[in-house]
């Protein structure tokens, strides 16, 4: 079994503990919360848990941290009546607690048991709560936490039970079209497609996933003077500039990647575009000194805006259904081209990760404002460089265009990715703050 990363783990339970007396409530520092999803991370790395997924897994275990937080701080509202059927959750009878304790570990808990390798988390929620008594916190109000926690993770389970994701494995497999201008799987894998069901699942704030349904993708023509061949030329003319190949490893993001080693394919384990902006959201509220309850409804909210953004993404995503710039320019231009990055296993259009990135920017311009300077080190601990952005808009417009730099997206897929991405995080502001 792969274990979590140790250094890592270590990291995220030093400096779990504001101020506190003995014997009485923790003060949770507001890090434990970006801590979690950096654990949640490593497991999905380990489960290699598709991007969608990874959207669905964030999103309840910080819907379970936030209903603590909202049942117990007065500023912050519950999401009943704000998110679809969401249910109005019961209060547990219990006394001795800290509400922050009882938050991480609710996150916990929901995590633990929606992941498939969630019982991976048990190891750092033990040291957490070592950390715990270390620091003089009553055995009395570290159970009262994990009561506290357990029936508010049993209940955010049952909800997240009634999304209908679990009667997708019911639906027939998907089988590419193999028809001229549609997606068919790509080397060196040729993985079959992901979640091409996801547009079934309940939305949280949408309507449904159809709900920013962008216009058409550029049609596909065999016809070298057609408006299609443009869009393919534009790709296998790029230069692959140093700068833009930073960019677009910087961004790549595929849980999926294989390498080849000999004869053989190696995995190699990647974070999904989800985890990138959960851990950018970490980063900003660490940056922004933000307390533990406006973090845990920050974190909430870029989450359900991930959970939602590939929701719409990957309705239009099986229902235009359209070539992979690898498969078109080797039949049509080059056999002998390839990406710079390797394609995902999924249709071409919209663009996955200028879709979510674009909502979480939005979400997050919401909160700290459209001139928030930051630097990313998410991708540090995976070998890559830390990048300065001078906004989140600014680095949404660079994650579409890494897109285009790494060969796997036409541009009419980021452009309009981007605009669909920005709408849903509107939606998604509007809905939370009614």
């Amino acid at each position: 079994m792969v274990k979590l990363n140790k250094g890592w783990l270590l990291i995220a339970v030093i400096g779990l503990l504001g101020s506190c007396k003995k014997d009485s409530p923790a003060n949770i520092s507001p890090d434990a919360i970006g801590n979690v999803t950096l654990q949640m991370t490593d497991v999905m790395i380990h489960d290699v848990t598709n991007p969608p997924l990874s959207a669905r897994f964030f999103a309840y275990a910080c819907l379970a941290g936030y209903e603590v937080v909202s049942q117990n701080d007065t500023a912050y509202k519950s999401m009943h009546g704000v998110l679809n059927e969401y249910p109005q959750m019961t209060k547990p009878a219990i006394t001795t607690f800290s509400y922050q304790l009882s938050a991480v570990l609710a996150m916990l808990e929901t995590a633990r048991k929606m992941q498939p390798s969630g019982e991976l988390l048990q190891t750092y929620q033990a040291r957490l709560l070592d950390s715990c008594r270390n620091a003089g916190i009553s055995e009395e109000a570290i159970a009262g936490s994990q009561k506290y926690a357990l029936a508010i993770s049993k209940q955010i389970l049952k909800y997240a039970k009634a999304d209908k994701y679990n009667l997708i494995s019911n639906f027939p497999r998907y089988e590419p079209k193999n028809t001229l201008g549609t997606w068919y799987p790509t080397p060196p894998g040729y993985f079959p497609p992901v979640e091409p069901y996801f547009k079934t699942v309940r939305p949280f704030t949408l309507d449904s996933a159809a709900q920013f349904r962008p216009e058409p993708p550029v049609a596909f023509s065999e016809d070298k003077k057609s408006a299609f061949f443009k869009l393919m030329k534009l790709n296998y003319d790029d230069k692959k500039e140093p700068q833009h190949r930073v960019m677009a490893a910087f961004w790549d993001c595929n849980p999926f990647a294989l390498e080849n080693k000999g004869h053989l394919l190696v995995g190699m384990k990647k974070i999904s575009p989800g985890a990138h902006w959960m851990g950018i959201t970490n980063i900003a509220c660490k940056q922004g000194k933000t307390d533990f309850s406006k973090t845990m409804l920050i974190h909430t909210s870029v989450a359900i805006g991930l959970m939602d953004g590939f929701m719409t993404c990957w309705e239009e995503k099986f229902r235009s259904n359209r070539i992979r710039p690898e498969t078109a320019i080797r039949k049509y231009i080059d056999p002998t081209w390839t990406p710079f990055l390797q394609t995902p296993p999924f249709p071409e259009y919209l663009s996955g990760h200028s879709v979510i990135s674009s909502s979480s920017a939005v979400i997050l311009t919401h909160y700290f404002g459209d001139k928030f300077e930051y630097t990313d080190t998410v991708e540090e601990r995976f070998g890559l460089k830390a990048r300065k952005f001078p906004s989140f808009m600014a680095a949404a417009e660079e994650s579409g265009m890494s897109r285009f730099y790494g060969g796997i997206h036409f541009m009419d897929a980021i452009e309009n990715g981007q605009k669909q991405g920005i709408q849903v995080g509107e939606w998604v502001v509007k809905k939370l703050g009614e």
